[in-house]
């Protein structure tokens, strides 16, 4: 299938195929900071088009579709919203929270089937002083009607600025039991609450999963107001298993359906002066209520 691009410059970037608007890519600057003002991807949807992303759930406004973060970060929090604090729990820190600037792009390219794109960031304590570099790479392509899906590429190579190193965590690094969250998020919608997620051994569950590794995990679910239920697919690229730091899944069906690519699950890494990291991650969106088979097939069919 062939897909159409709008780009509303200083605002966002939308993809569209069939008539449905799947992706929307906001890149201006939210108003309120204490959520950590950042880019995200929101809506998201399935080429039948039906939603398959939250945005700003009366639980956390600060959860946004997908998007890049980091909760603990050298004591500041790109997550957004209140701060985790060992033996205080979660609390309203405002001087805590940083932020993601877009820089710009400095390469859009898109043909009938592709998109692609780089944007430069800076990540920026809530102070003002500027800790990180970010190039973000990122790539809309397989639109397959027959499949009944799309996939979208996110990869990220971030730069530490400072003079001193960077250290990168979560709230279980700073004491909080499974709460590795960190790293790429998604955010599902209301209805997604209480979906299956599995990934490719065994019989685990979102619970048997949270803090688990593997090259992907898929989570579907039924939606409301229509009869159809939809699937999202995240996978690591193959270079992950070298990355600066090894990777868990932190995943939850309920209360709220999330997922993230968490680079800090238990323990803290740290980024030197002038040192880079970089990931690279794929997100299948899939109409229908795939099957462990179907997600394995369909992502050997999809190279990098």
């Amino acid at each position: 299938m062939t897909i159409q691009v709008t780009h509303t410059h200083g605002e966002r970037i939308t993809v569209e195929s069939g008539g449905v608007e799947l992706l929307s890519y906001v890149y201006a600057p939210d108003p309120d900071a204490f959520e950590a003002r950042k880019p995200y991807i929101h809506p998201l949807r399935t080429l039948a088009g039906h939603q398959v992303s939250g945005y700003r759930p009366n639980d956390h406004r600060w959860h946004k579709g997908l998007q890049m973060t980091a909760s603990h970060l050298s004591g500041q929090n790109f997550w957004g919203g209140n701060c985790y604090v060992h033996g205080e729990g979660y609390l309203r820190l405002p001087e805590r929270v940083g932020s993601m600037r877009h820089d710009g792009f400095p390469a859009i390219a898109v043909d009938d089937e592709r998109l692609h794109f780089t944007e430069e960031l800076t990540w920026v304590e809530n102070g003002g002083q500027e800790w990180a570099r970010e190039e973000r790479d990122i790539t809309v392509h397989s639109v397959d009607a027959d499949a009944g899906s799309w996939a979208l590429d996110w990869s990220i190579r971030l730069t530490n600025i400072r003079d001193e190193p960077l250290r990168f965590g979560s709230p279980t690094t700073a004491g909080r039991e499974m709460a590795g969250y960190t790293g790429l998020q998604w955010r599902g919608p209301r209805d997604f609450t209480g979906g299956a997620a599995f990934g490719p051994d065994g019989d685990k569950d979102a619970a048997g999963l949270m803090g688990t590794q593997g090259p992907w995990l898929a989570f579907t679910a039924e939606h409301d107001d229509v009869d159809a239920h939809s699937t999202l697919v995240f996978a690591h690229s193959p270079e992950n298993v070298d990355g600066i730091h090894d990777s868990h899944w932190f995943v939850r069906s309920e209360p709220i359906p999330t997922v993230a690519f968490s680079w800090a699950f238990f323990e803290e890494f740290e980024l030197t002066p002038g040192a880079s990291f970089a990931y690279r991650y794929r997100v299948v969106v899939a109409d229908g209520a795939w099957d462990r088979d179907r997600v394995a097939t369909h992502l050997k069919g999809l190279s990098w």
